[in-house]
């Protein structure tokens, strides 16, 4: 049974060796959560939501009708569901979906995601292009890894742009979406850029 205390919020999550971070919460997710404030207006979906921790901390502060939970992995979903009970947010929708493929919502104003970085980036990179129309505009995808390049150079060509925060050795990315027109226009200006 893991413990935690997140900004005055008391947690507790049951885990397994088969789930990431199962001896406690993983630092990039708390250097992430660190860098988000949430009102009770937002609508959150953790991408790749693992045993549950940003998805049932933010059901605790904004309502678990605000929040939607993923992973394709069934264990993460049984532990999640667990969790979710034991914190006391069981009415969270909590989906078991490859990416986007099983969630229809397209008005979440925050998606954020510790993705697997020590494999290729066919994973993060489906959640950027796809959580990109997700978004509403002026909503933020935040994600947390131990790279930073990749990221950046993706985020900045889809989003138009990120800003990175390093905490503790890892890099956390936030994108705005803002309106097509802005995105386009930046698009020209760094293919111009490129022919310089």
């Amino acid at each position: 049974m893991i413990k935690e205390m997140i900004n005055e919020v008391e947690l507790k999550f049951e885990t397994t060796n088969t789930i990431f971070s199962p001896q406690g919460i993983d630092k990039g997710t708390l250097a992430m959560l660190s860098q988000v404030i949430l009102t009770p207006e937002d609508k959150l979906l953790d991408l790749g939501c693992g045993y549950g921790v940003v998805g049932i901390y933010f059901a605790k502060i904004i309502g678990e009708e605000n929040v939607v939970m993923s992973d394709n992995n069934k264990k993460c979903i049984e532990f999640s569901q667990k969790n979710a009970k034991l914190n006391g947010v069981s009415d969270v929708q909590i989906v078991l979906s490859e990416g986007f493929n099983n969630i229809n919502e397209k008005d979440f104003t925050y998606i954020l995601s510790n993705p697997p970085y020590h494999a290729d980036f066919s994973v993060p990179k489906h959640f950027i292009e796809k959580g990109f129309n997700r978004l509403k505009i002026g909503g933020k995808m935040l994600m947390v890894t131990k790279r930073n390049d990749w990221y950046k150079n993706k985020l900045t060509a889809i989003f138009g742009g990120v800003k990175v925060h390093e905490i503790d050795g890892y890099f956390i990315f936030i994108a705005e979406k803002r309106s097509s027109s802005y995105v386009k226009l930046v698009r020209t200006n760094l293919k111009n850029k490129d022919k310089l």
